[in-house]
């Protein structure tokens, strides 16, 4: 196998097994179904021009591509059917298009058995990819990350309903053109902005998704700790899990606890209104292995992020996309066995106490305080605004982002959002006039409220984003960062401090192209950063 999607890439690429846990198998039969979703795009792209539009090869689409994002699926047994199924539902639709001569993955049979699947995904992995020029493979590659984000954001909305064809045919253009070695540089740049615009349309349909499903998230006190009695955990991203579950706990004497990046879920009034709904335990998904084997009750894993769970295996359920070999896969619509088994253990023997933290600061919350951020900004009570925020991640070199957030002036304001909150979420900072130093905004597709916050910044001031007086300081780990990344840049946003370290499938010339273009910058230490940053 070789990988080096993530950002804890073992030495530039993983080449026995992923350091998030995949095995060999697994990464072939990652490499074989992306290869083969490909070849489906191409059909669908060409039923499209015949006036032909599935919504179901649409839909599966997504759900493949993002299946083979870190930390979603590692049985080896779904990703055979999903690959079965790929080119089941690739061969009924292509036998509706006619006068089209498919090549490629749009013709290629899958082979019998597991032990040969894996051997024709070795085929197609990055090590084999037929593009020879270094900084086209890369900038190609690029765009392949991007679009596993933008497929994970894309499966949330139309879980609760909200879709798009147009995004979903841009997403199988894309996907198709990685196929093609007779691309420009200057084709492949563009097309990795265009992965960046439809990210933003996929995080649009989310928001639009979670706010008109939930309401639109409300500062909120979180408790941290726990509350005596029985107990199911929930981590990941999905809501509508959380509240089907919330709904169907009700009246059965069990606590329900976030995790990870469901956190920002208690800010959301249709979530908070449940009374069961009894606050967070723990942080960040890498650490879950030895706060998951402490916690006394059941875990449902929705979407992604799960680490291996052999020590705990018969306490946590995997849902949706989400699997791992041994643990039970349960339907999105009847958490019974969850239920079940944390009415059988212990639960918490006591309250523990952990204290507080605030969330729920998306955009509507804080633009209904715009006018007092704005009033504050010309008064010079607030200098400037730091966006510190991603993913997190196990490698050394995070403390960074915890060392920057407490080095950061009393006349700053910080928001942020996704896992990478974790380095400092629980930090007091204090408030100016009011508004929280501090501003979780949420989940990691909620850089829609934060790319809506700043354009209105920008309005209100009369200037562009990059004139604010806004820093952005990026963590990343999977991605749908790299998806992030590329709607950053589309929007034309400058002056990007990423780290902890820069991807391994950024050549040197493309990486010169991004500070040239863009003035992206790795991140030095948090002196060194906040003295150029505040100028």
């Amino acid at each position: 196998m070789f990988c080096y999607q993530c950002e804890q890439a073992a030495k530039g690429g993983c080449t026995k097994i992923g350091v998030c846990g995949k095995t060999d198998n697994t990464a072939k039969l990652q490499d074989l179904l992306l290869h083969l979703t490909k070849g489906l795009a191409q059909v669908a792209i060409a039923a499209r021009n015949a006036g032909i539009e599935d919504a179901e090869v649409n839909l599966f689409t997504v759900k493949a591509v993002f299946s083979t994002l870190t930390n979603v699926n590692f049985d080896d047994a779904r990703f055979v059917a999903l690959i079965n199924e790929c080119v089941a539902k690739r061969d009924a639709l292509k036998a509706k298009v006619s006068g089209v001569n498919f090549d490629g993955p749009a013709v290629l049979e899958p082979a019998a058995d597991l032990a040969s699947l894996v051997a024709q995904g070795a085929r197609y992995g990055v090590e084999n990819d037929p593009e020879t020029n270094e900084d086209l493979k890369s900038l190609k590659q690029t765009l392949t990350y991007g679009l596993k984000g933008v497929a994970a954001y894309a499966d949330h909305a139309a879980i609760l309903g909200h879709e798009d064809n147009e995004l979903y045919a841009k997403i199988q253009e894309l996907l198709a053109a990685t196929l093609s070695t007779e691309l420009t540089l200057e084709q492949c740049v563009e097309a990795g902005l265009e992965c960046g615009r439809i990210n933003i349309r996929a995080m649009e349909l989310l928001d639009a998704a979670n706010t008109s499903t939930y309401g639109h998230p409300e500062p909120t006190e979180v408790k941290l700790g726990a509350t005596a009695g029985k107990a199911i955990l929930v981590s990941g991203h999905d809501l509508k899990d959380l509240e089907t579950l919330l709904r169907q706990t009700e009246g059965k004497g069990i606590n329900i606890y976030t995790h990870g990046e469901m956190l920002p879920c208690h800010g959301y009034p249709e979530l908070k209104k449940y009374p069961h709904f009894a606050g967070h335990y723990g942080t960040a998904w890498q650490n879950q292995k030895k706060e998951f084997a402490e916690f006394p009750g059941a875990i449902l894993m929705t979407t992604n992020c799960i680490q291996d769970p052999k020590n705990y295996i018969e306490n946590i359920f995997t849902t949706g996309l989400v699997g791992w070999p041994g643990a039970l896969h349960v339907g999105n619509e009847d958490f019974t066995p969850v239920i079940d088994r944390a009415l059988a253990m212990d639960g918490f023997a006591e309250d523990i106490d952990k204290g507080t933290v605030m969330v729920g600061f998306a955009r509507n919350a804080v633009m209904s305080v715009a006018g007092t951020v704005i009033d504050a900004v010309k008064a010079g009570d607030i200098r400037h605004f730091f966006l510190v925020g991603g993913c997190d991640g196990a490698k050394p070199g995070r403390n960074y982002y915890t060392e920057f957030v407490e080095k950061t002036p009393k006349d700053t304001v910080v928001l942020t959002l996704a896992c990478g909150k974790f380095r400092f979420f629980d930090k007091q900072l204090g408030d100016i006039g009011g508004i929280p130093r501090l501003l979780d905004i949420g989940q990691c597709n909620d850089a829609y409220s934060a790319v809506q916050i700043a354009l209105a910044l920008a309005d209100a001031f009369d200037c562009g984003v990059n004139d604010l007086p806004l820093s952005l300081v990026l963590s990343w780990y999977e991605q749908k960062a790299v998806a992030i990344l590329l709607s950053l840049l589309a929007l034309g946003i400058r002056n990007i401090k990423l780290g902890p370290t820069l991807p391994a499938f950024i050549t040197p010339n493309v990486l010169n192209y991004l500070v040239e273009n863009y003035n992206i910058a790795p991140i030095a230490t948090p002196d060194e950063d906040l003295k150029e940053l505040l100028g």
